[in-house]
């Protein structure tokens, strides 16, 4: 398979080796004949005029600018992304895509298809690794957490073409340089994904099962991105109901 994982080390409960464990637990089940994927967002390399958790004060802003470093795919930590997909990115052959805030990083025999070609722009949309996982027919493991870290029904909400596009900017390297750059992304909300999730598997197939302490699911990443973008413009309008 082709899978996309979302994970909590919390959720999964005690496991001797940690996430090293997890970690290659799931590469032997994939084998290198398959391809890994995790999320690796690092959304604190951006402006800090966006930020809410926290905020910072007005008068930091033009320093924030000044002294944050340049997003490197191979320093650049995870942001609130959990101790498993931190130390995914650090794995020996797991390549990790250059967009600042929204990277993803993959093992196996289409990580280079999936990473390569991750444009700035609309980072979770039609050039990112989420459509390249759909190109592939991949498939989505959600170990123990919900739709709301669901990040490829983001590449829905891209689909569904009713949400707002706001600008961002994070420092990035050009030639060696370190520069400013801003670039478009839509206004995601992730607010809706339990409520889509719910509705998604009353009329699709999940198999549902426990790892660990962990209750957890897996499906088809194109069946979710397609009822996402089917589903959301209606619900984000205040719909009470998914069919």
């Amino acid at each position: 398979m082709t899978v996309i994982v979302h994970t909590s080390m919390s959720s999964l409960g005690w496991v001797c080796g940690g996430s090293i464990a997890v970690i290659q637990a799931l590469q032997d089940v994939v084998t290198s004949k398959g391809t890994l994927v995790m999320p690796t967002h690092s959304a604190n390399v951006s402006d800090p005029i966006k930020w809410e958790n926290p905020p910072v004060p007005k008068s930091w802003w033009s320093t924030i600018r000044e002294e944050m470093p340049a997003f490197d795919p191979e320093l650049t930590p995870t942001f609130l992304m959990g101790c498993i997909a931190e130390a995914f990115r650090t794995f020996p052959d797991v390549k990790r895509s250059h967009h600042p805030t929204h990277s993803f990083a993959a093992w196996g025999k289409h990580r280079d298809t999936i990473v390569n070609e991750h444009s700035l722009n609309n980072g979770l949309g039609e050039k990112s690794p989420l459509a390249m996982v759909y190109k592939l027919n991949g498939y989505v493991l959600l170990l123990g957490v919900g739709y709301d870290n669901n990040t490829s029904m983001h590449l829905g909400e891209h689909r569904s073409k009713c949400l707002d596009t706001i600008t961002n900017a994070s420092p990035i390297l050009e030639k060696g340089e370190r520069v400013w750059k801003n670039y478009e992304e839509l206004d995601y909300n992730d607010e809706m994904f339990p409520k889509i999730g719910e509705a998604f598997e009353g009329a699709n197939r999940v198999n549902i099962g426990m790892v660990g302490s962990a209750e957890s699911r897996l499906m088809s990443q194109p069946a979710i991105v397609d009822f996402t973008a089917e589903h959301i413009c209606r619900y984000s309008k205040g719909y009470s109901g998914l069919t």
